[in-house]
């Protein structure tokens, strides 16, 4: 199913900068039609943010390339990701042999996909909470992604990453954010920033406040 749209969206992906194979690769393997409602599964190799309920979406393709990209997972790396969401960036992260900890606050969309990556057999492991606390009991990370927009970094995750870790967070207001990539070094952190981005907010202690 989808064998030749999906194609065309891993060439557009190409196109639009993505040069990791291994990222690539890995988003060909995970089916995205299974991680979104019926009603939009035909637009599933679009490159496009879909709704997938509760308020929430599934990041454009695109997005979850530059990110996982940007992430550079390696085999067995133990990865943090802040908004478990539908499930397709973990399943996808899990594609590229890492070790993940997803963290949901909606816990209609947490019951959902709980089911769903039960069906793959991914090492996933997801919990229902505020992510922007992180998961202390399993810290800390090589690898902390956060897929919803903060007006600042949170530093409870920066203190659960390892030296030598990296986390890629969209920072900013609610309008647009700017993809913030931090290598934590013994020297302190390295930060790098790419604009252009929008996600829906992250909500939290550390994030913005429920409204």
């Amino acid at each position: 199913m989808h064998s030749g749209v999906k194609l065309e969206l891993i060439d557009e992906l190409r196109e639009q900068g993505i040069t990791d194979e291994r990222v690539l690769n890995a988003m060909l393997k995970v089916p995205r039609e299974e991680f979104m409602p019926e009603s939009v599964r035909s637009h599933a190799y679009e490159n496009v943010a879909l709704p997938i309920g509760f308020g929430q979406t599934i990041s454009q393709p695109y997005t979850v390339a530059f990110m996982t990209q940007a992430l550079n997972v390696q085999p067995g790396d133990k990865i943090l990701e802040i908004g478990t969401g539908s499930g397709y960036q973990a399943a996808v992260l899990a594609e590229l042999g890492g070790e993940v900890y997803t963290i949901e606050r909606s816990l209609d969309l947490y019951n959902r996909t709980f089911k769903l990556l039960d069906k793959f057999d991914y090492k996933i492991r997801m919990k229902y909470g505020d992510g922007t606390l992180g998961w202390k009991d399993e810290s800390p990370f090589d690898k902390i992604i956060v897929t919803a927009g903060s007006p600042k970094i949170p530093r409870t995750l920066v203190e659960q990453l390892k030296t030598g870790g990296r986390m890629v967070i969209p920072v900013g207001d609610k309008s647009g954010q700017k993809m913030i990539v931090i290598d934590k070094t013994e020297e302190g952190e390295k930060i790098y920033e790419y604009s252009g981005f929008r996600f829906v907010p992250l909500i939290g202690r550390e994030g913005w406040n429920e409204e």
